[in-house]
């Protein structure tokens, strides 16, 4: 199975402009997206294997990048 970023406007692109936007205009939001975001970049780099990790910090990092998308500002 190919390896993908889970970057938001990728995830739901019908929301790109709104995900833009807010990011653009709500600073907790875009904090949270910032966060996100590194998320992403620490776990793609654990899968891909360029960066080595134990089980239990590749789990951490997926609750905390589930519980990101279940904010709400």
């Amino acid at each position: 199975m190919p390896l993908t970023h889970h970057l938001l406007a990728k995830k739901f692109p019908e929301y790109k402009e709104k995900i833009h936007n807010l990011k653009a205009s709500n600073n907790p939001f875009n904090r949270l997206l910032k966060r996100y975001e590194t998320i992403e970049k620490k776990l793609y780099c654990i899968e891909s294997g360029e960066q080595p990790s134990s089980d239990g910090y590749v789990n951490a990092l997926g609750k905390e990048r589930l519980q990101l998308k279940d904010e709400r500002h």
